[in-house]
């Protein structure tokens, strides 16, 4: 997609992050006609992209579409491959105006809903502002020694490279789990370090393994082709070996050649705080404080969705915008199109 930027534009609203809460959000002011552009430093649809290779993904269809009945994959669930195509291909198709691998460096406020927007390639100056990436990028981290070793990985894309090495997975939720069965799938000697009750708990509201990616890792189990191992702590991780304490408190030492550490990661809240926006401590880490209903912060202007809030599962972070855009329409003195009526 070809980007470009050689002076300041004055635009009602820019974007930032081009994923699927970005995207509605375009297609939201496509319709209406607001003068916008989405800002996004990788990809389109950049963290489906980051999923493993082949991952079937397991939410329903009208989970993931922008428009009912849009997104047809082969079976009765999308890979990823299926699901990202699907949107490049809305966004291409629909000509939102989209422009990627251009990172937002900084945003300022000038005055009361006037923002300066600085990027790698250029600067925006716009009315409103809606944050709309995703915190992959941002991985946790466990903080032990060996943990910036080459072998040591916070993203998991493919199996072959580990096909008869010793693998270890460090996690507790959805991540880790399917990590571990690509590996123990394709040969590779896996062992899933993860707490007890991350492994027994079964309430789906929980940030727990869901239950589709736990019951292939139990025929896993039962086959002798994984090893389940009820972590403690992470000790320490070497060159050919990880040291580990068990729930138990005893250390044991394995034989290791990669560590995928999969425990979650959290937005970076940096630019919003340098607005001014105000941040507590939520359910899945510290988020912004915003009204629940706009989804506006304490700043004027600066709004927030998908992984910045509580609705950041792919069909909140779809449905949101659909609400807000029209909303920050209105207090421009635009109009939402009535719509579409059929013969």
């Amino acid at each position: 997609m070809t980007n470009y930027q050689s002076s300041i534009i004055n635009y009602e609203l820019v974007i930032i992050g081009a994923g699927p809460a970005g995207i509605s959000a375009a297609f939201e002011a496509e319709k209406i006609g607001l003068k916008y552009i989405v800002l996004e430093k990788g990809l389109i649809g950049n963290t489906v992209y980051n999923y493993p290779v082949g991952l079937t993904v397991f939410s329903t269809t009208d989970e993931l579409e922008f428009i009912e009945g849009d997104l047809k994959p082969a079976r009765e669930k999308p890979t990823r491959e299926e699901l990202l195509s699907y949107y490049v291909r809305f966004v291409l198709d629909n000509d939102l105006k989209v422009q990627t691998e251009e990172t937002v460096l900084k945003v300022d406020r000038i005055a009361e809903n006037h923002f300066r927007v600085i990027s790698d390639k250029g600067e925006y100056e716009t009315r409103n502002v809606l944050f709309a990436h995703g915190a992959m990028d941002y991985p946790r981290k466990l903080g032990v020694k060996g943990e910036d070793l080459p072998k040591v990985h916070d993203h998991f894309r493919e199996t072959y490279p580990w096909v008869k090495k010793n693998a270890l997975i460090v996690g507790g939720g959805n991540s880790a789990g399917e990590a571990a069965l690509f590996l123990a799938d394709e040969g590779a000697e896996t062992t899933l370090a993860i707490f007890r009750k991350d492994w027994e708990e079964t309430d789906p509201k929980q940030g727990c393994i869901k239950y589709w990616v736990k019951n292939p890792l139990e025929e896993q189990l039962k086959k002798r082709c994984l090893n389940l191992f009820f972590l403690g702590k992470v000790v320490e991780i070497r060159e050919k070996d990880i040291v580990l304490e068990d729930e138990e408190g005893q250390e044991q030492i394995l034989e290791n050649d990669v560590v995928f550490i999969l425990v979650g990661s959290d937005a970076d809240l940096t630019m919003l705080k340098n607005l001014g926006v105000e941040t507590r401590s939520g359910k899945y880490g510290d988020v912004p404080v915003y009204d629940e209903e706009t989804f506006e912060t304490c700043v004027a202007g600066v709004y927030v969705v998908g992984h910045f809030t509580n609705a950041r599962h792919i069909k909140a972070a779809i449905e949101v915008p659909r609400k807000i855009v029209p909303e920050i329409a209105e207090k421009l003195g635009r109009r939402a199109p009535p719509p579409a009526t059929t013969a």
